[in-house]
């Protein structure tokens, strides 16, 4: 079963004018079998979130989300150095 994606579509303007990223694409990211999935220990004070490190087409790229129920909501994206650090870091599957 696939995972079901949501988002805000004024967050999704906002981050497509600020990081030319639309949370539609973000989606690949999460298909990547070397996906890196980690704690935003900074910003989980009312539920908890996470980052999603995967590749894509363009690159590494940083999603910000979180689990409401069985649905994955995106906060924010883009391509980010620190992401595709922390990426190849930890990626599980060889490259």
């Amino acid at each position: 079963m696939s995972p079901s994606f949501e988002w805000d579509l004024v967050k999704d303007a906002q981050n497509q004018r600020k990081h030319g990223v639309a949370f539609v694409d973000t989606q690949v990211a999460f298909l990547d079998p070397a996906r890196v999935i980690a704690r935003d220990l900074s910003h989980s004070k009312g539920e908890p979130r996470f980052y999603c490190f995967g590749e894509t087409g363009g690159g590494v790229l940083t999603v910000r989300f979180t689990y409401r129920g069985d649905v994955i909501r995106i906060f924010g994206a883009g391509y980010w150095r620190r992401g595709k650090k922390i990426y190849e870091a930890h990626s599980k599957v060889p490259r």
